[in-house]
């Protein structure tokens, strides 16, 4: 009997070394098609208006716009401000961005002012107070003096 459980064990570990890997890969791709839901609920609201304290399709605010774009995509309520988004997740190195990142900048005060969503290419999508949501470069005259870091959730 013992000789039996034994052997019954050891099967079943061998089967769970061979899966593990698997269930693993699952969770990288929907952690990837997440960030890709993110970036595609995102750019649905290009050309909104800038609206300050605006958390809705009427007109966004840069955090209003993550807020309501990750929820719509991914189910996460993440906390109103710019200051606070800046402390959620892991931080990220610039050369290490991945799409779905959020990327901050100090834009009037010390600190975290601004935040957009890494879309890949060096590019960001974001709610301008000039032009509302749109997609900027990381690498462009104002916003790359401004970046501050970024945070992977």
């Amino acid at each position: 009997m013992k000789k039996l459980m034994l052997s019954s064990i050891v099967s079943l570990s061998l089967v769970l070394v061979f899966l593990l890997p698997s269930y693993a890969d699952a969770a990288a791709y929907q952690s990837s098609s997440a960030k890709e839901k993110v970036i595609e609920v995102g750019k649905n609201y290009i050309g909104t208006a800038y609206r300050f304290g605006g958390s809705t399709p009427k007109g966004f605010d840069c955090s209003g716009f993550i807020g309501y774009t990750y929820s719509r995509a991914t189910g996460k309520k993440l906390p109103r401000t710019t200051t606070q988004l800046f402390s959620q997740g892991t931080g990220v190195n610039k050369s290490q961005l991945q799409k779905g990142d959020m990327v901050f900048f100090s834009t009037y005060k010390k600190g975290p002012s601004h935040v957009g969503i890494y879309i890949g290419n060096n590019n960001f999508l974001h709610a301008s107070t000039s032009r509302g949501v749109t997609i900027d470069s990381l690498s462009n005259k104002y916003w790359n003096p401004k970046y501050i870091g970024a945070r992977r959730i």
